[in-house]
């Protein structure tokens, strides 16, 4: 609320709008951001995880491709799973995970939400 007791701005925004073409590396841009929670959205140019490199996240991660397409290998499957848009992922916390591939003829973009895992009861 501001002085006048009104509610700040609703930001808005498309997430396939100004998206960079940067065959260098990724971009990543955070949307929204509190304690425990990120979303942001990913913009890949036919980039992927170095040899050997594998994500692990102490926080969930949800992911939802918009654009393109990717490899998503997780640990201990024998193939990456193939991404196309529409297609989304839930990896828990310590899932680990890398991208094997993204689309190198037109930009990759992701929606990827971070949270803390569920309390384990």
């Amino acid at each position: 609320m501001d002085a006048k007791g009104n509610p700040p701005p609703a930001p808005q925004g498309n997430l396939l709008a100004q998206v960079p073409v940067d065959r260098t590396a990724e971009r990543f841009e955070a949307l929204l951001e509190r304690p425990g929670l990120k979303i942001e959205r990913i913009v890949s140019n036919g980039q992927a995880s170095p040899k050997g490199f594998w994500y692990d996240s102490a926080q969930d991660e949800w992911v939802l491709l918009l654009s393109g397409s990717a490899g998503l290998h997780l640990d201990g499957e024998a193939a990456p799973r193939t991404l196309a848009p529409g297609d989304y992922l839930h990896l828990p916390a310590h899932c680990r995970h890398r991208v094997a591939w993204t689309d190198a003829q037109q930009p990759t973009v992701w929606l990827a939400v971070h949270c803390e895992p569920a309390a384990q009861g």
